[in-house]
């Protein structure tokens, strides 16, 4: 073995998550499947009791996901599953519409079948989870996940992945309670096969309207929610 291998295998590091990793990765999982709710304090010592870790790897997950933007540190009460305001919601969809439209007009200039392929595939998984007379919500959000994964993979372009990531997961308890909408479930099903098509038949500007009509149309449906909410808090 040469001087130069002899240093690579000293030096080389084994791609294995670390626990702060995969705690971080088990409290999104439950913020995002709506266990862990908005608002919710994070009391280091009953996450301990629920995760079996140490105090140290909580800490160093919950910054994680602080800087995700999916907790946040409440002066005298701790840290908390983050909550989102009119105003936040309002900028979030602006820079989603804007992130996406791009994502979808480079989808579409790329054409890159399997992309569309994965895309097709995430379709038809959200069409059965909406096919039964209760839906299986958590079923839609993983397809629409993987259908946003295609579409922000498929783009090509680094730093919109990096950009929309952090973006989908503040938003999504706002996309599962819109989704449990029906008439909204319906149109987001429309909205999102005709950005499928636009990107499968290489059409790049009608990839781009499609992606901002899309977001436009769950911004509506999000801000109406958050407005009634706040009202029924108040009354």
């Amino acid at each position: 073995m040469d001087r130069r291998t002899d240093l690579k295998s000293t030096l080389r590091i084994e791609d294995v998550p670390t626990v702060r990793t995969i705690v971080a990765q088990k409290l999104r999982e439950a913020i995002m499947s709506g266990t862990l709710k908005p608002g919710q304090r994070l009391v280091e010592r009953e996450l301990c009791e629920m995760t079996g870790v140490s105090r140290p790897s909580i800490r160093e997950a919950l910054r994680l996901l602080e800087a995700d933007g999916m907790v946040n540190t409440v002066p005298h009460r701790g840290p908390a599953v983050s909550t989102i305001s009119l105003e936040e919601a309002r900028q979030l969809y602006a820079a989603r519409a804007v992130l996406e439209g791009f994502a979808g007009r480079e989808c579409a200039r790329l054409r890159d079948p399997a992309v569309a392929r994965r895309m097709g595939g995430a379709l038809t998984r959200l069409k059965a989870a909406f096919a039964f007379a209760k839906p299986d919500m958590m079923a839609a959000l993983e397809a629409k996940t993987d259908f946003y994964a295609a579409l922000i993979g498929g783009c090509q372009n680094v730093f919109v992945e990096r950009m929309l990531r952090p973006l989908h997961d503040r938003i999504t308890l706002l996309r599962i309670t819109s989704m449990s909408q029906p008439k909204r479930m319906n149109k987001s099903l429309r909205e999102v096969t005709a950005i499928w098509r636009a990107i499968r038949s290489g059409n790049e500007d009608l990839a781009e309207r499609r992606c901002v009509d899309h977001v436009e149309a769950a911004a509506v449906a999000a801000l109406d929610m958050i407005e009634r909410s706040a009202a029924k808090g108040k009354g």
